[in-house]
Parts: C-alpha cells; structure tokens; sequence
C-alpha cells in the first residue's frame, strides 16, 4: 500500500473488520485479557504488517503521533467527589491546551480495561486513572502502549499515585465526632461504608481505630461494617445497628458520600432530636449538608491539589515513585443547631 498518510488502527479494522479497540489490545499485547481469539490477533498482525504498521509502532515506541487529548477514568459521576475531581481536570487540561476524555467505569475491573484500551486506541498523549478497581491492571496496559499515566485517589504500584491523607483525614474526623458525642450511650461508635480490599478504606478504618485507642475509647470490630459504598446497603446497615441499640449510636463514622446518601434516608424518618443526639462524621463533603436539620461534621478532599499535582507529575521524564504523594485533607465542621 503506497500512501503518503500514516497507517492508523483504523484502517487495521477496516481491513480486519474488527473494532479499533481491538486493533489497539492486539497490538500493545493486551488482547489476551479480552475475549479476542489467538486466530483474530495474527490475522490483526498480518494485517498490520501489510500496511506497514508495526514498522511505524516500532519507529515510535508505540506512540503515533501527538493527538493533543488527555484522559481520565474514575469509577463514577453522579457523586459530587468525583464530578468535582472530572472538572477539576478539565480545567486543568484546557489552561494547557489539551483536550480532556472523561470516562466513567462502574467500579468494574473489565470496563476499566476496555475504556483503557479504547482511548489507547484513540492515541490519547496521557492517562490519569483515578479511583480504579484494579489501577494495576490498567497501568500495565499504558506501560505496554508507553502511555504516560498518573494514578489518582487510589495509589497503584505502577506509576507515580497523589491521593488524599486518608489516614490523618481520618484520624482528625473521628477525633472532632468524640468530642462532640453526647455521652447518653458510652462507647457506642460505629463507622459505616466502604470495602476492605480498598486502599482508602484500609487507611481510614486504621486511622479511625488509631484515635479511638489514642482516645481510650475501646474499638469493637463488629462496629466496623465495610459492606459497600451502596447507599441501599448503607441504609440497611443503620436500620439494622438502630434496632440493636434500640437507638443511634453514639457516634457513627460514614466513608464517603455515597454510603451517606443511604444513612440520611433513614435518618430522616426519626425525629430530629433524636437524630441530633448522634455525632455524626462523613469522610466526604457535600455542600447541600448545610440544609439538614442536624450537624454533621465532613472531610473535604483537595481535589484541585490532587490534579494540579498530577499534571506537574505527568512533565516528569519518569514517573516512577513507590510512595504515593499524599494530599492534606479539610475538616469542616457545622454549625451549631
């Protein structure tokens, strides 16, 4: 084939009739973790060699040309923490001219490498993987394509990761909701949300046990319940500590807003007075918490920080740290009812 235009994936899978992201696994070496049959793959490379494609993969380690887009995976949207963190990016892209490529991936392990695969296709110049079930899985991917990627809210061990100080957040939070408790039932504290395999919840259920002992304060396991970050589990999982106590507890820690959604569902079918008797502390922020009708004390995550961090990362030549860079968090605490 005799061109003066460079051979793209597309024209792969147009030969092939295949998806273009297919054409990208095959040929960074990935398609063996997708449903894509060894015969499909060589006939791909075959393909790719006719048209002279691996020559020009080779000539440029993997990486075409520059498209002037930068992406970003994060688990989800609705959820003001991670909104936040999708628009902090694209400001930040756009001040320095690039395109931002925002992708939602439902906490699924396979739809995160999809969605990587597919703006690896899409010759994306950067990749921020921020929240990721599985980061290592995904930076694996961009290592193989050398795709610069920064891990972002959750650290990975491939790359340089910026994520909050989940343990002093919440080392903080749960010192300011043991002042605030009312006494009437001693010792009473849960923490609510979150799953274990989860680095940030790891780091905050140890920084809450840290201060309660710091405290005297004793810390019951059963009291700790990490089932999720479902608002329907969350909601089941107060219902279900309410009817053990036959009340609120003392102090209930929430991880992070989403399980909080769940917990203020319930809450609001008790009577205010009784609810205001809980000292209640979410590692998360929202500002709609101003409208409720008893206090809650919230973390704030630097969101901004965090990006900004990880583009200053991303001019390195090498992104390699095996310490993840940790971004001070915000106590915010409400005002008094």
């Amino acid at each position: 084939m005799s061109t003066s235009r460079k051979v793209t994936i597309y024209d792969i899978s147009e030969r092939a009739g295949v998806s273009a992201s297919t054409v990208a696994s095959v040929m960074n070496g990935s398609w063996e973790n997708r449903r894509i049959t060894k015969t499909t793959a060589e006939r791909i490379r075959v393909i790719a060699g006719e048209l002279g494609y691996t020559t020009n993969l080779q000539a440029r380690g993997l990486r075409i040309s520059n498209s002037g887009m930068i992406g970003m995976i994060l688990p989800m949207l609705d959820n003001r923490y991670f909104s936040s963190m999708a628009a902090s990016f694209e400001t930040v892209a756009r001040s320095r001219n690039l395109i931002p490529v925002v992708a939602s991936t439902l906490r699924d392990p396979q739809q995160e490498r999809g969605t990587v695969e597919t703006l690896i296709a899409h010759n994306v110049d950067a990749l921020l993987i921020a929240g990721a079930t599985d980061p290592d899985s995904v930076a694996e991917l961009c290592e193989k394509a050398h795709l610069k990627h920064i891990n972002v809210d959750l650290p990975g061990k491939h790359g340089a990761s910026v994520i909050s100080d989940n343990y002093e957040g919440a080392r903080v939070l749960t010192r300011q909701i043991a002042s605030r408790r009312s006494h009437r039932k001693e010792n009473s504290f849960y923490f609510i949300g979150g799953v274990d395999s989860d680095h940030n919840t790891r780091a905050r259920v140890r920084g809450y046990q840290d201060e309660l002992a710091a405290l005297n304060i004793p810390v019951h396991p059963n009291a700790i319940i990490t089932n999720g970050y479902g608002p329907n589990t969350a909601a089941m999982t107060i219902r279900d500590i309410y009817n053990k106590l036959n009340g609120l507890p003392e102090a209930l820690f929430v991880n992070s807003t989403s399980p909080f959604e769940g917990v203020v569902s319930f809450l609001k079918t008790l009577p205010v007075d009784e609810v205001r008797e809980c000292s209640i502390g979410c590692f998360d922020w929202d500002p709609f918490i101003e409208v409720l009708h008893f206090p809650v004390v919230m973390v704030r995550q630097n969101v901004q920080a965090m990006i900004e961090r990880a583009f200053e990362l991303l001019d390195e030549p090498v992104q390699t740290n095996n310490q993840p860079e940790m971004i001070p968090t915000e106590l915010i605490v409400p005002r008094d009812f």
